[in-house]
């Protein structure tokens, strides 16, 4: 059984530190990928700091993983030693159930393996343990393919800040003709802007930060509005089809369904700890408008996801840290303070 090195959260209190956890060797169709950088993710500091139900100390954050191929099971014969590949925020799932078989795993019936945190007799100890470590080995199923290893540290990201927000713009069909809205300007919702305005939609970016401005129409929206400038709403009232919400705090959603079009959703993407106000029905009736939520998405459409993102040279914008200053790191997300995703350089770990 390898053993490698990670940075683990022994308890809800208790700050990220340097230890040894155990890895199952390559077995089958197994893939053992050297991790080279990985994400942080609000969902990294809320399981560590014991924040969300179910969580089972020692944890190994870290869901958005990149790296090269090291070593293959005896049955691996979807990618060679020397590949660059990806892990994002499964590593498995039952395989069988309805949501399973339409390459929906995010919605396995049985529940997905998470790449952290997440019950699995196959794993050492019992749970998953994430990408805050130097090695990791899953099931080639759930292996994803980078096009090269060109910008990796900006691509790790795209694991699950990309494949969140790309999930619902490809299921309410993003693309042109059709206008979009992202709510929120973080890790998510400037992916959100650029993976919309790739698809070719009219993207308009809403944000509280009038610092924000500049940024988003960098990033590539063709609107910028400041959500407190109710004469700029007011201009994109019943004009949108799509509204991608990002922002993790309870917020007033009858602001946003009054921007949609007749038969237009606004999907959630942030998880907020308290319940949003309850909205009001009538914008709803009276356009055929929904409210609707998203989580990550499956494997095939992750890889749909990266190969789009590869040939157009999108990645994330990321500061790159050490895993020394990880728990300083956590710190500065909760103030915000990140434009727009941490990424550890895990060459840090090996000193």
């Amino acid at each position: 059984m390898p053993t490698v090195r990670a940075y683990v959260a022994h308890g809800p209190d208790r700050p990220l530190e340097r230890d040894m956890i155990d890895r199952r060797p390559p077995d089958g169709t197994d893939v053992h990928l050297e991790i080279h950088y990985c994400g942080v993710c609000h969902s990294d500091l809320h399981t560590a700091r014991g924040e969300w139900p179910g969580v089972v100390f020692p944890v190994v954050p870290g869901h958005e993983i990149v790296g090269r191929v090291m070593a293959l099971g005896r049955k691996a014969t979807k990618f060679k030693v020397g590949d660059y590949a990806a892990i994002g925020c499964m590593v498995d799932s039952c395989r069988r159930c309805a949501s399973c078989q339409e390459g929906l795993e995010q919605y396995c019936e049985k529940g997905p393996i998470f790449t952290y945190n997440s019950p699995n007799p196959q794993y050492p100890g019992g749970m998953t343990l994430g990408g805050y470590s130097t090695h990791i080995i899953i099931d080639e199923a759930f292996m994803l393919r980078l096009g090269s290893g060109e910008n990796l540290a900006a691509k790790a990201p795209l694991l699950c800040a990309g494949i969140t927000t790309w999930s619902p713009l490809r299921h309410w069909d993003a693309g042109p003709g059709k206008k979009v809205g992202v709510v929120g300007l973080g890790g998510l919702g400037h992916m959100a802007v650029r993976l919309s305005k790739a698809l070719g939609a009219e993207t308009v970016l809403l944000t509280g930060s009038p610092s924000k401005v500049e940024d988003g129409l960098r990033l590539g929206a063709d609107h910028v509005v400041v959500t407190k400038d109710s004469a700029a709403l007011e201009k994109h009232v019943r004009s949108m089809d799509l509204i991608v919400d990002t922002v993790s705090a309870p917020h007033d959603l009858d602001a946003l369904t009054n921007l949609l079009r007749r038969d237009g959703t606004l999907c959630l993407l942030g998880a907020p700890a308290s319940p949003h106000p309850s909205p009001s029905i009538w914008p709803l009736v009276m356009k055929r408008t929904a409210i609707a939520g998203s989580i990550i998405g499956g494997i095939a459409e992750t890889q749909e996801m990266l190969d789009f993102c590869e040939e157009r040279g999108i990645v994330a914008d990321i500061e790159l840290i050490p895993i020394q200053s990880i728990n300083d790191a956590f710190e500065r997300m909760l103030r915000g303070d990140v434009r727009y995703r941490f990424v550890i350089d895990l060459a840090s770990l090996k000193d």
